[in-house]
C-alpha cells in the first residue's frame, strides 16, 4: 500500500541532502536515478552543488514510489513516467485534441494583432 507523500516545503530550490531526506533514500541513489532518468536534472550552483527545484522533488518521489511500492524496475519505472507524461498531454504533440482548436484560434488571433501592430508601425504617407 503506497504511503502518503510528504510534506514539501514552499521553496525555490532543495539541496541533495534535503531531497534525499524527504524521498527516504541516500543521497548516491539520487545521483544513480538522474543518470536513469532524463527528466530528473537538477540545475548546479555556482560552487557545483545539485539544485532540485520542486518539480524534479515531485519528480524523485515519484519515482522512488514507483521503484520502491509499486514493484517496478528501472525500466519499467522509466517507461511508466513516459505513459504518465503522455496522458497529460494528450493531443498536443500532434496537434490533435481539444486543446488544438483552441491553440488554432490562439494563433489567429496573435496572427491578427502582429498584422495590426505591422500597419501601425509604417509612415503615413500624405499626397
Amino acid at each position: 500500500m503506497p504511503s502518503a507523500p510528504p510534506h514539501i516545503p514552499d521553496k525555490l530550490y532543495f539541496r541533495i541532502g534535503e531531497v534525499a531526506r524527504l524521498a527516504a533514500v541516500e543521497p548516491f541513489v539520487l545521483r544513480y536515478w538522474e543518470t536513469e532518468f532524463p527528466a530528473l536534472k537538477p540545475g548546479k550552483s555556482s560552487h557545483g552543488q545539485r539544485l532540485y527545484r520542486r518539480r524534479e522533488v515531485e519528480l524523485a518521489l515519484t519515482i522512488k514510489s514507483l521503484l520502491h511500492e509499486q514493484g517496478f524496475t528501472i525500466a519499467g519505472a522509466r517507461k511508466q513516467l513516459q505513459q504518465q507524461r503522455k496522458a497529460r498531454q494528450p493531443g498536443l504533440a500532434f496537434g490533435g485534441g481539444p486543446a488544438a482548436g483552441h491553440l488554432r484560434t490562439v494563433r489567429q488571433e496573435l496572427r491578427e494583432l502582429l498584422a495590426l501592430l505591422d500597419r501601425k508601425k509604417r509612415p503615413v504617407v500624405v499626397r
